[in-house]
């Protein structure tokens, strides 16, 4: 009979180990969509400061023909970023549950949609901001 309990003790342990690292994970993801919130948010009023720069600088023109400043589209990718980072969020949580339950059938398999969408994500917003970076040069 000892032995059963051992078991029984040592699988409580194991999943209680894999329970935190799944926990880990999601704190990691929760992270990770803070930082690209507070991102796009730098963005966006970074967009707005150069707003009101250019706005000074164009009514202290003598010159008032001057067509007005152009806006482009920081204020968008940042709405998009803050956006994004909280979607993110929600989708961590959903993997976290999903994750969880599926520790606790022992029936886990790995999923790697939020993983695609991160990447893919990355990728378009660096790709846009070479392109803008080409553009506004």
């Amino acid at each position: 009979m000892p032995e059963i309990t051992e078991d029984t003790k040592s699988e409580k342990i194991r999943n209680r180990r894999v329970h935190m690292a799944n926990e880990r994970t999601f704190l990691a993801w929760i992270r990770t969509s803070i930082g690209v919130m507070a991102f796009g948010f730098v963005v966006e009023k970074f967009s707005l400061f150069i707003k009101q720069v250019s706005y000074f600088l164009g009514t202290s023109n003598i010159d008032k023909t001057a067509p007005p400043p152009s806006h482009g589209y920081s204020s968008i990718l940042g709405i998009f970023l803050v956006g994004l980072g909280a979607l993110m969020g929600v989708l961590a949580f959903i993997r976290y549950k999903k994750v969880e339950k599926q520790i606790d059938e022992d029936t886990y398999q790995p999923s790697l949609i939020l993983d695609m969408l991160l990447a893919a994500t990355i990728l378009a917003i660096g790709i846009f901001l070479v392109i803008y970076l080409i553009h506004s040069t």
